[in-house]
């Protein structure tokens, strides 16, 4: 049960077939994170200015931060990959803080979207991997000699498949965490506890998870499109 079920939401919850009114706002407020990522992109690129406004700095701020990242873990094959790493990180981030404002659910507050999400990812550098390198790829599963294979494999497989529910429990751990502070930050009001150190906390975390979740997505798809220079 999130923390939330019992928050005045700002939308009203739509009576969406086999789903209960938490649900249903869940993916309303997953709806609106999509929407909110695609206008903000949609307005930066028809308004681009050679002297950037506020919202097209922090735009291509973000764009660079990713960048870079991906450049140095990725390689040369990078812009590939770079729509799907940066589409989930503005998703993430704007889910995130989605969730610290009053009367929002966060769509990563639901372990049903950080599981989808990372079940996209799993699928999607595994099939980057098969075809680069065709069958060769899961060649790491049997490790270094043949003579490991009967060792080595049933220990890459496990580790293989812990990946998405690391990155999807991760995300939705964190974030339920976050959300739980900021109930506390607003029964505080009532004693008067001081709430900036509560509050810094609760967005920081909402952005280094959207971080570290892009980077496990970098260094997972860097691994499949390098599979041949590691073997």
């Amino acid at each position: 049960m999130s923390s939330f079920e019992s928050v005045n939401s700002i939308l009203p919850a739509l009576p969406l077939p086999g789903l209960s009114e938490h649900q249903a706002l869940q993916v309303e407020f997953t709806w609106l994170a999509m929407i909110i990522v695609v206008a903000v992109l949609v307005t930066v690129v028809l308004g681009l200015k050679r002297v950037p406004g506020v919202l097209q700095n922090i735009v291509e701020l973000l764009t660079e931060f990713i960048e870079g990242f991906m450049r140095d873990i990725v390689g040369p094959r990078w812009v590939k990959y770079f729509p799907l790493v940066m589409t989930a990180f503005l998703f993430i981030i704007v889910s995130n803080y989605l969730g610290l404002l009053p009367g929002c659910v966060a769509p990563t507050g639901s372990l049903s979207t950080t599981a989808a999400f990372a079940l996209v990812i799993f699928f999607y550098y595994n099939g980057v991997g098969v075809r680069l390198h065709g069958l060769r790829y899961f060649k790491h599963f049997i490790g270094p000699i043949p003579a490991l294979a009967p060792f080595m494999l049933p220990l890459e497989i496990i580790s293989e498949l812990a990946r998405p529910f690391s990155l999807a429990v991760r995300l939705f751990a964190n974030m339920m965490a976050g959300h739980v502070i900021i109930g506390l930050c607003y029964a505080a009001v009532v004693i008067g506890v001081p709430l900036i150190g509560m509050l810094f906390e609760s967005f920081v975390t909402a952005w280094i998870q959207a971080v570290v979740f892009s980077l496990l997505t970098m260094i997972y798809l860097g691994g499949a499109v390098l599979a041949d220079q590691e073997h």
